[in-house]
């Protein structure tokens, strides 16, 4: 089957539910808020980017990853992939969701992972062991609450790039190839 046939056999379908992850409105409802839209375009994270962003989450396969401004969906997938854990991303921009669900597909792991269209001031975080982000220093920082607040101890937060300008110093910090990346673990000097 073509690629290009995939895909509009995947969005005829819809986002169906994998297992241990909870259903997720995907028909826009939800993305009424859209309070990121205008802060974050959409910018692939670099695959030596992603490699360090599961390291450093430490993914592993009970893991349950949430990408907040999934883009192309390329975090969840590799975490499914690899290490067998399943996923969540999380998107405001329908094109991106819709190319999420057909790479998903092409790396045989849409059973590990779904995409949804919405707000991520509105997302039940409570779930997601590891949440990866690409936003913004503001976006980071205005999550930070809800996520503490929803969020198991011992959670960990992965940001690419953007940390939480001293309101909330990371755990540990590296860069790789001229790209800070920042862990946090949620019940340690919050």
């Amino acid at each position: 089957m073509k690629r290009r046939d995939t895909l509009g056999a995947l969005l005829a379908l819809g986002a169906g539910a994998c297992a241990g992850l909870p259903a997720t409105p995907t028909d826009g409802g939800s993305a009424r808020g859209v309070n990121f839209l205008p802060a974050v375009p959409y910018v692939p994270t670099r695959p030596e980017i992603v490699d360090a962003m599961l390291e450093m989450g430490a993914i592993g396969h009970e893991d349950v990853v949430y990408d907040l401004g999934c883009g192309d969906g390329r975090l969840v997938i590799a975490a499914a992939k690899r290490y067998g854990a399943t996923g969540l991303g999380v998107d405001n921009q329908p094109e991106q969701i819709n190319m999420a669900q057909s790479q998903a597909h092409w790396e045989g792991v849409s059973n590990r992972v779904r995409f949804s269209l919405g707000d991520l001031f509105e997302l039940d975080t409570r779930p997601a062991t590891v949440v990866m982000l690409y936003l913004s220093v503001e976006l980071n920082i205005r999550l930070r609450p809800k996520l503490l607040a929803e969020l198991r101890p011992g959670s960990r937060i992965v940001s690419n790039r953007f940390d939480m300008a001293g309101v909330w110093r990371p755990a540990k910090s590296v860069v790789v190839a001229g790209t800070p990346v920042h862990l946090w673990h949620v019940g340690a000097s919050d």
